[in-house]
């Protein structure tokens, strides 16, 4: 397995630097990162995102296909907090800005012993990136420096507003069902900024499936706690939840499928969640209906045109 990701990482460091066109490019690990970054540069520089929609980036290796693009890359920008695992060695090799390591430690949860990746799911959280964003796009393209500084503030005020929208949402569900029963442990910033309570079947890590005994487990909590609804992700194998779903049944329980939420990647074009903003709303969406409550109406300019 280190083999051809340590092959990799060498071709890498070894190739020449490729010729650019303009505009210059940002290619980001995730499109949460992506898709503000791309609003905020506007046409000044091209970003994209390695890693694209359904993809675990807990357990994705970069493919022949992406060497290209990571050599032709201007600049390289992962979250790092142990999120990328299996990109660790080349993301080390190309010199990528870690956008964890330019957060308040005070801000990160932990789970397992380790800083919990999963901060796009705080949209407040969330906004403390766009700096770190804005000053390197304008590094990439200074001559666009005030329009980028322009574009960031109304990506803060978007994603302000989002924040709000989700706060107004959820606080409909009511308070015997504020239970959000997740595949993997990737909503435990949602839960803590919204006020509800985080279970997942398995934790931070997808590398390993989770027990029988651990789905006997919280199929008796789930009945015992008549715990409404649990939700699939896009970027999961859906088996444990439906093997969750019928342990609980056994015990008498009905435990609806909530939905499907996206957790570590962005929704396909054209899915509603192909953008960061979409992406909380479909999931706030999903949650808020199947545990009771009734979403807020939209604010207009809320997601991107």
């Amino acid at each position: 397995m280190k083999r051809p990701l340590l092959a990799l990482a060498l071709s890498l460091s070894l190739a020449p630097a490729l010729a650019h066109a303009e505009p210059p490019r940002l290619l980001t690990t995730i499109g949460m990162i992506a898709d503000p970054a791309a609003r905020i540069a506007g046409d000044c520089v091209q970003v994209e995102a390695l890693i694209g929609p359904g993809l675990d980036p807990h357990l994705y290796q970069p493919r022949p296909s992406d060497i290209g693009r990571l050599q032709a890359a201007d600049r390289i920008m992962a979250l790092g907090l142990g999120l990328e695992g299996r990109l660790a060695d080349v993301l080390a090799r190309t010199g990528a800005l870690m956008l964890g390591d330019t957060l308040d430690p005070g801000w990160l949860l932990e789970a397992e012993g380790a800083p919990d990746p999963h901060l796009w799911m705080d949209p407040h959280l969330w906004s403390s990136i766009l700096p770190t964003l804005a000053d390197t796009l304008s590094t990439m393209a200074p001559d666009c420096a005030a329009d980028i500084a322009s574009r960031m503030d109304a990506e803060a005020t978007r994603m302000a507003a989002l924040d709000d929208w989700a706060a107004q949402s959820l606080a409909t569900i009511p308070d015997g069902q504020r239970v959000l029963l997740t595949a993997h442990d990737a909503f435990a910033y949602f839960t803590a900024r919204y006020g509800l309570e985080n279970l997942a079947i398995q934790g931070i890590s997808t590398e390993s499936e989770p027990s029988i005994a651990v789905i006997d487990s919280m199929a008796r909590e789930a009945a015992e706690r008549a715990i409404p609804a649990v939700f699939i992700e896009t970027t999961l194998n859906p088996r444990a939840v439906r093997a969750l779903i019928e342990a609980a049944a056994a015990r008498g329980h009905t435990l609806a499928l909530g939905g499907e939420l996206y957790s570590d990647a962005l929704g396909e074009a054209g899915s509603g969640a192909d953008t960061y903003p979409g992406m909380i709303v479909a999931n706030v969406t999903a949650i808020t209906e199947a545990l009771g409550g009734t979403p807020a109406p939209l604010p207009e300019g809320l997601l991107p045109e």
